[in-house]
C-alpha cells in the first residue's frame, strides 16, 4: 500500500488541506451568520449559493484547464478561494456572502476535479480500487477533523477565518510541487435524465433527495446545533459524529446492497433515516442523545448517494458509467442547492427543530417513491443486471472520481481523463 501512496502523496495532501479549509469555512459561516443576526432563511440562501456555484464550475472547468493547464488552474482557483475566505470577515453583508459562496463553489469544483483527474491518471487496473478507497478515507477524515478547529476560538473572531484561508492557500504547495504528468482533458457526453429515469428511477430519486438532505445538513447542521444550545466544542462534536457515523455506516450497508436488490436496501435506509429524523424532531435536545441520533442519522443518510450510484451503474453499459454519473451528479447538485433554502425557511417559520422535520419529510418522500417503484416492478419486473457493480463507499465529489472505480475491463484506467463535474461534499 505504501509504495502505491508515495507517488500520489502530494495530491492527497493537497486535497486534504482543501477539505480542511473549505469544510471549516462552511461550518463557520452558518455559526457566524447566526451571531451576526442573519435570519435562518437567509443563512439557508447563503448555503445554497455554494452549490449554485458548482453549476458555473461545471461549465468553466474544461475550458480553463485547456487554456492554462492543471497546475496553473489549481494555483488560480486556490488563490481565489483563499482570498474569498477573508472577504467574509471584511464585508459583513449577507447578500455579498451569497455572491462569495457562489464564487467559492465555482472554484472548489474545479480544484477537486483537478486532483481527481491526476489521481485517476495515476491509477492502474490493479490499483484503482485502493486509490479510490484511500481518497475517500482522506475525504471523510478531513471533513471530520476540520470541525475540531471550532474549539480554538469564537466564530466572531478572525482566527478561524484566517486558519481556513491558510489551509486553502497552503494546499497550493504540495500540488504545484508535484512532478506528476498532467492528464489529458476531453469532453464527456452526459446521458439524458429521461433515459436514466427509464433505466433506474430509484437511483435518480436517491441522488436528488440525498442532495436535498445533505445540502441542508452541511449548510444548516451547525446552525441547528447552535440554536439548541450547543457551544463551539459541542457543535464540533455534533458535526464530527455525523461524518464518522456516515463513514462507518457505508461499508455494511453497501456490502448488504451488493447481495440484495438495491432498491429494497434504499427503501430500508429511507425508513431508518425517516425514523431517526423523527426522533431528532420530537425527543429532548440532550447532549448525548443528540450526538447518538446524529451519528445514527449519518450512518443511514450518507449511504444513500453511493448506493444510488451503484444501482445506476448496475443498469448502464460499461462505457456509460462516467457520462451517466455526470448527469446524476448534476441532479444531486440541484437538490443540494434547493435543500438549504427550503430548510432555512422552515427553521425561520418554526424553530431549529424544523431541520429534523425537513429531513423527515425528504427521506419519507424517498421511501414512498421507492416503495411505489417496487410495487410497479412486481407488475413489470426490472431486468436484473448481468454484471452488478460492486459498492464502493464514497462522498459526492466530481464525475471524474467514477473512473477510479474498479472494473473488469483491462486498461480501463488508461482512458483519457474527463474533468467534467458537478456539485461536492465537499
Amino acid at each position: 500500500m505504501l509504495p502505491m501512496i508515495i507517488p500520489i502523496a502530494s495530491l492527497l495532501m493537497g486535497v486534504s488541506l482543501l477539505l480542511l479549509g473549505n469544510g471549516l469555512l462552511t461550518t463557520l459561516l452558518a455559526l457566524r451568520g447566526s451571531l451576526e443576526g442573519y435570519s435562518d432563511s437567509l443563512i439557508g440562501l447563503i448555503s445554497s449559493g455554494y452549490f449554485f456555484g458548482y453549476f458555473f464550475g461545471f461549465f468553466l472547468a474544461i475550458p480553463l484547464l485547456r487554456r492554462i493547464g492543471h497546475i496553473r488552474a489549481f494555483a488560480l482557483c486556490a488563490a481565489i478561494a483563499a482570498g474569498v475566505v477573508s472577504l467574509h470577515v471584511l464585508i459583513n453583508n449577507p447578500w455579498v456572502w451569497i455572491a462569495l459562496r457562489v464564487i467559492t463553489g465555482t472554484v472548489m469544483v474545479i480544484l477537486y476535479s483537478i486532483i481527481e483527474s491526476w489521481l485517476n491518471n495515476q491509477a492502474t487496473p490493479s490499483s484503482r480500487g485502493r486509490i479510490f478507497a484511500v481518497y475517500m478515507v482522506v475525504n471523510l477524515a478531513s471533513l471530520a477533523a476540520t470541525q475540531q478547529f471550532l474549539r480554538l476560538d469564537s466564530p466572531m473572531a478572525f482566527t478561524l477565518f484566517a486558519i481556513a484561508a491558510m489551509l486553502v492557500c497552503i494546499s497550493l504547495v504540495p500540488v504545484t510541487w508535484t512532478s506528476l504528468a498532467q492528464p489529458v482533458v476531453s469532453d464527456v457526453k452526459r446521458l439524458s435524465l429521461r433515459k436514466l429515469f427509464k433505466l433506474a428511477p430509484v437511483a435518480l430519486a436517491g441522488a436528488f433527495l440525498s442532495g436535498v438532505v445533505m445540502g441542508a445538513f452541511w449548510g444548516l447542521g451547525p446552525l441547528y446545533a447552535q440554536k439548541i444550545g450547543f457551544d463551539s466544542n459541542a457543535i464540533a462534536m455534533f458535526m464530527s459524529c455525523a461524518i464518522l457515523g456516515g463513514a462507518l455506516g457505508q461499508v455494511p450497508l453497501g456490502r448488504f446492497s451488493d447481495r440484495n436488490d438495491r432498491r429494497k436496501v434504499l427503501l430500508w435506509i429511507a425508513i431508518a433515516g425517516t425514523g431517526i429524523s423523527l426522533a431528532m424532531w420530537i425527543l429532548p435536545d440532550t447532549y448525548w442523545l443528540v450526538l447518538t441520533l446524529i451519528a445514527l442519522w449519518g450512518a443511514a443518510t450518507f449511504a444513500i448517494y453511493p448506493v444510488s450510484i451503484a444501482h445506476l451503474v448496475d443498469h448502464l453499459e460499461p462505457g456509460d458509467a462516467l457520462s451517466g454519473g455526470s448527469t446524476v451528479l448534476l441532479l444531486h447538485g440541484i437538490g443540494a442547492a434547493i435543500g438549504p433554502a427550503i430548510a432555512g425557511q422552515m427553521m425561520e417559520l418554526m424553530s431549529a427543530n424544523a431541520l429534523a422535520l425537513f429531513y423527515t419529510i425528504s427521506l419519507a418522500v424517498l421511501g414512498l417513491f421507492t416503495f411505489k417503484q417496487l410495487a410497479l416492478a412486481k407488475k413489470r419486473p426490472e431486468e436484473a443486471p448481468v454484471d452488478p457493480a460492486p459498492f464502493m463507499p464514497m462522498v459526492r465529489t466530481t464525475p471524474t472520481v467514477l473512473e477510479m472505480l474498479p472494473d473488469e475491463q483491462p486498461g480501463a484506467a488508461n482512458t483519457p481523463v474527463h474533468p467534467d463535474h458537478t456539485p461536492p461534499l465537499r
